[in-house]
């Protein structure tokens, strides 16, 4: 009897075992793109995606998409992040959720995130990315980075900057330009440093070499092939490797740098949910990463590289809780630097 007891008990915990692993969907095998597709095509064959994807990159990525999955067409509704965001929570509000997937700036996820618009449970394709680049709801799809440039002509070799560290220099007294807008640097040098305190007396000393602000970063980089000014230190990566191959006299950084996020997430209650999980899946998938890269997008997966070198070496990514304390860092910046 007790030999019998003991197999009956180990079994009813293999059991128990077997459902809590279930049920925290260990052991569980994903569906493949392929088999979900299949799911996807009885939902109508479309996708609405309010993605702020420009046309000249969207023209080259989602027919890839369309032909990889015959019978499912993506709707584009594109816009800018913070309009998308403000049509999906009017929709919302009117009792109609129109949206399936979305594809736009870390902020305005949040925002939609905070109306509780947004299924917070993660694909099987965030396990390949790092935790800075994916939350319970979100996972980033493409990249900007801030980073220092200059013109060749006006620094010297031996002077090129390795890190946003250098441009407290003295030696760059009344030769930087940057962006009015770009707080982001305090939070990636908070990041870099693990404090706000060392971030600010960074940021304290640039201030002190006189920096010029010009609104608009391809305006920056503009200044910088004029000769306007030496340097820059919130200049936009992906600007510079078209100009460089035109013969522009440029350098720019790529030893670090702050990355502002794109990213995707579904509608809490899509109209068509299984196509909504097979774009967000497709598109974090290294698969389609690889699409985002040739469509002239920085790819956020890891061990996907952009077409032009853009993506630096060390990334401080500016994150979901940075971008809801955004006002207190945009607060220091502006007095660091005296801005109104």
């Amino acid at each position: 009897m007790g030999k019998e007891r003991y197999m009956k008990n180990s079994i009813f915990l293999s059991s128990l075992i077997a459902l809590f692993l279930l049920g925290s969907g260990q052991g569980l095998r994903a569906e493949t793109l392929d088999e979900l597709y299949n799911k996807a095509l009885k939902e109508g064959g479309v996708v609405n995606c309010y993605c702020s994807l420009a046309q000249i990159n969207a023209e080259k990525i989602y027919p890839v998409f369309e032909k990889r999955f015959p019978g499912i067409k993506i709707n584009h509704v594109d816009a800018t992040s913070d309009k998308l965001a403000v049509r999906a929570m009017t929709e919302a509000r009117g009792g109609r959720v129109i949206s399936d997937v979305f594809e736009f700036g870390l902020e305005n996820i949040n925002q939609l995130y905070e109306q509780k618009l947004l299924l917070e449970k993660p694909i099987p394709e965030a396990a390949e990315y790092p935790s800075d680049l994916k939350g319970s709801y979100w996972l980033a799809n493409n990249m900007i980075f801030f980073v220092g440039a200059w013109n060749t002509n006006k620094v010297k070799r031996e002077e090129d900057p390795k890190a946003f560290d250098d441009f407290a220099d003295p030696r760059w007294k009344g030769r930087l330009i940057a962006e009015p807008r770009d707080a982001e640097l305090v939070i990636g040098l908070m990041h870099k440093y693990n404090s706000l305190e060392k971030a600010r007396a960074i940021l304290t000393k640039i201030a002190a070499n006189n920096v010029e602000f010009h609104k608009g970063h391809s305006d920056l980089a503009e200044l910088l092939v004029a000769g306007q000014a030496a340097a820059c230190f919130t200049c936009y990566s992906h600007h510079y490797p078209s100009r460089i191959k035109k013969g522009a006299p440029l350098g720019y950084m790529l030893t670090e740098g702050i990355a502002s996020i794109i990213a995707v997430a579904i509608a809490k209650d899509a109209p068509h949910p299984n196509t909504a999980l097979l774009f967000a899946r497709w598109a974090e998938s290294k698969e389609g990463q690889e699409v985002y890269a040739k469509g002239g997008r920085t790819p956020a997966h890891p061990k996907v590289e952009p077409v032009d070198p853009v993506r630096p070496k060390k990334l401080y990514a500016i994150g979901a809780d940075d971008i809801r304390q955004f006002a207190k860092y945009e607060k220091i910046w502006k007095e660091v630097f005296k801005l109104r």
